[in-house]
């Protein structure tokens, strides 16, 4: 087997990165602090959103916006199958049980068709909805599908920043969106998360359910003027930003656009490159009105397993997105055989995708190497 020459993602970082950094070791303040709430604000600007509140992770953003609904122990979910596990996570550490939701086939999110039929056989309390690879959803038409209002919605855009609807960047009219900067994510900070919310009170909220439910935290204690004291008025979790990551953040942010301007095009050439290959579905475009993030370059193609170690062994990999939650033996053991085999067309589709290499260091060279490899598998199985 050949050594794996075009990883399947490499993160990016600007190169005011390091000096960032330093600069945060050098002020003496390294944990929640003034590089955190400059970067929320940074990042409210970009999504147009009234509110950001920095976190620990998305995982933990959506957890933490599930626990501020104060909705009764066990309630009902809805949430896509074809999800990562750490959103099914988050409803389960948040007391609530999720109830899965097929998806759309060519998108590969739920529609209002799915999240009606689901919300049919169940009283949901609330629903999280995904931008799964970068498509950005409705969520005014799921919320409506669901018959749930907006506010007991929660949007997973971890995958969503640079994705718009309506020339509204994700996230910018959410009650609740939660991002992610994980290393392999389209702003990487390496960890972190963020929820945007226009709401004020949830805000205020999730920023100190983020430290344990503190009433004021480190900074603002030890600010002139500050006092010791503080109360504990919800039980929150240990799930704040550090002003290290933040700085990263803030750098990272001044170059997400041009590295979108280039994810779009990479998604372009591989379009024009694989258009027409035996048994290749290519991702749904963006239509009317929408712009996809392209964080994920997800195909379909037969033989999916035998194809990943044929394209590896060619030098090239590759990665799953996802292994549907209903297959995972824990989920399985907690929802219930007949819950987990409620989604066949998540089942049918999640044996076929494939993600591709999607990332800005991607060279022409590398991506042609993706390319050249895909098509003489797929062509040699006629």
């Amino acid at each position: 087997m050949s050594r794996t020459t075009v990883p399947f993602t490499v993160p990016s970082f600007a190169g005011e990165v390091s000096d960032a950094v330093v600069k945060v070791l050098d002020s003496g303040w390294v944990t929640t602090g003034p590089q955190t709430a400059a970067f929320e604000q940074d990042f409210a600007d970009f999504l147009g959103a009234p509110h950001v509140v920095a976190v620990a992770s998305c995982t933990t953003a959506l957890e933490l916006c599930l626990r501020a609904m104060d909705l009764p122990q066990g309630s009902p979910v809805l949430t896509p199958s074809l999800t990562f596990c750490g959103a099914i996570n988050a409803i389960l550490h948040a007391g609530h049980r999720p109830v899965l939701v097929d998806i759309d086939e060519d998108t590969l999110v739920p529609g209002p068709r799915e999240v009606a039929e689901a919300a049919a056989r169940t009283a949901p309390r609330a629903m999280v909805v995904q931008n799964q690879g970068g498509y950005p959803v409705d969520v005014a038409a799921l919320a409506e599908a669901a018959g749930l209002g907006r506010d007991r919605v929660v949007e997973d855009a971890a995958h969503g920043p640079g994705a718009e609807r309506g020339g509204r960047p994700v996230g910018a009219e959410s009650h609740a969106a939660c991002f992610s900067f994980y290393a392999t994510k389209n702003m990487p900070i390496g960890e972190g998360g963020a929820i945007a919310t226009g709401d004020q009170e949830l805000a205020d909220r999730v920023r100190a359910m983020r430290l344990h439910g503190m009433s004021k935290d480190s900074w603002k204690r030890y600010l002139p003027g500050g006092s010791w004291r503080y109360d504990v008025k919800d039980v929150g979790l240990k799930a704040n930003m550090t002003d290290i990551q933040a700085s990263i953040g803030r750098a990272q942010l001044v170059a997400l656009p041009g590295w979108q301007k280039t994810r779009g095009e990479l998604a372009a050439r591989y379009d024009a490159a694989l258009d027409g290959l035996p048994g290749l579905t290519l991702p749904q475009r963006g239509l009317d009105g929408l712009q996809h993030a392209w964080h994920l370059y997800q195909v379909r193609v037969p033989d999916r397993d035998a194809l990943i170690a044929e394209l590896e062994t060619a030098g090239v990999a590759t990665s799953v997105h996802f292994i549907p939650a209903n297959q995972m033996t824990s989920y399985r053991r907690i929802l219930g055989e007949e819950e987990c085999g409620r989604v066949p067309v998540t089942d049918r589709v999640g044996e076929e995708l494939l993600s591709l290499p999607l990332y800005p260091g991607l060279t022409p060279d590398g991506q042609e190497r993706v390319v050249s490899a895909l098509t003489g598998a797929l062509r040699a199985r006629g």
